[in-house]
């Protein structure tokens, strides 16, 4: 099964095979994406270990949900020893997120 995670916005979009689903996760995505992915797949009556290859949406979009993302996907072809893709197709050992500018990185108030 291929899997497929954008998390390039505050609606993530996943696809397992050819079923997709889009959640709103706002400031929760980093808390509750593993979970999310494990009852679709679930639903699907599949387990983690039938994902066969990851497709991942590197960006631009948002800092925070790439870097999220990319850690889930990185940590799961990792872990599953399966196939990382770029969503131009192109194969990696670990997804370094397209961020298309610098972090707006604020000084901190104290």
């Amino acid at each position: 099964m291929k899997l497929y995670l954008d998390t390039s916005s505050d609606t993530v979009t996943l696809k397992l095979d050819n079923q997709a689903y889009k959640y709103f996760f706002g400031h929760d995505m980093a808390e509750k994406l593993l979970q999310f992915i494990h009852e679709k797949l679930k639903e699907n009556g599949k387990d983690w270990h039938d994902i066969t290859e990851i497709e991942f949406m590197s960006g631009p979009g948002s800092f925070t949900g790439l870097r999220i993302g990319a850690t889930i996907v990185n940590t799961i072809a990792s872990e599953l020893n399966v196939p990382l893709y770029d969503h131009h197709g192109n194969k990696h050992k670990q997804i370094i997120p397209e961020y298309n500018r610098p972090a707006n990185i604020t000084t901190p108030r104290k």
